[in-house]
């Protein structure tokens, strides 16, 4: 089996620099995968991808070297071994609250007698249809398990599910976690900063890899030194709506018919 390079790398505290995918579509993921971002995140749980849209994006990428990451919509058992089985080995589950929850996320994720991850290699596209030796025992060294912690009781646990065997990182989600903390749509408000700062502080002394999603550049090069290590700086869904509105200013005979650049935190720097 060829080795997960982005597991490795942000158990090593090797910064890598993502691009998040909501499009939901394989031409403009197999583009954004030949940009040089170390990662992508396809998007299940806000952009309308189902899993035949993800398989198709995971082909799409995988001539290139960059890591597909798939946000899950949930953290189901049985969507999660089914996206396993189609070959996504990183996986960010959303909503993680405690460190029982986090325990049966990692189960999830590894057969029997460790887990509950159904057996299906021999149709699966993960172990190329059977054709990848020791697959069933050597499956869960290639998984990356990445859980998402953007509530307050997600807070409260968070020394808990960092600490949690099996889980490789923890993502801070800065918008769902501002509103949590009564600053809906400021996600730069101080109160948020503080926990954000001090999440990735409580999950670097666990000896896990902290990431977020953040477009604000200054931020995103500020929790870099933090010690963060998989962070995405951007989507394509705003890159194209922001580059398409900026590109029509430009050449508008009537300006005032375009639609102005947003200026609030929540849609222009975090997602």
């Amino acid at each position: 089996m060829n080795g997960n390079a982005f597991k490795t790398a942000i158990a090593a505290g090797q910064p890598q620099i993502g691009f998040w995918q909501a499009l939901a579509n394989p031409y403009t993921a197999e583009i954004c995968a030949g940009a040089g971002f170390d990662w992508l995140l396809i998007d299940a749980e806000h952009a309308p991808n189902d899993l035949p849209l993800i398989v198709s994006q995971l082909q799409a990428v995988a001539p290139y070297a960059v890591e597909p990451v798939v946000r899950a919509p949930t953290g189901d058992a049985v969507l999660m071994k089914q996206l396993l089985d189609i070959g996504a080995r990183s996986l960010l589950i959303p909503m993680v609250e405690s460190g029982a929850q986090a325990a049966e996320l990692v189960r999830a994720t590894r057969y029997p007698p460790n887990g509950i991850r159904g057996i299906g290699s021999a149709i699966g596209r993960a172990s190329r249809w059977n054709r990848t030796a020791n697959y069933l025992h050597e499956a869960e060294q290639e998984i990356c398990l990445l859980l998402q912690v953007e509530s307050v009781a997600g807070l409260e646990a968070l020394d808990d599910i960092a600490n949690t065997p099996g889980v490789d990182g923890v993502f801070i989600g800065p918008s769902d976690l501002s509103a949590a903390l009564g600053h809906i749509g400021n996600p730069g408000h101080a109160e948020v900063q503080q926990a954000i700062e001090h999440g990735i502080a409580r999950i670097l002394k666990a000896g896990k890899a902290a990431g977020i999603l953040i477009a604000d550049e200054a931020l995103a090069r500020r929790y870099l030194s933090l010690g963060a290590s998989f962070v995405a700086v951007g989507t394509d869904v705003t890159v194209l709506a922001r580059g398409a509105e900026a590109l029509a200013r430009r050449f508008a005979t009537d300006p005032a018919a375009h639609p102005a650049a947003p200026s609030s935190p929540s849609s222009s720097q975090v997602y």
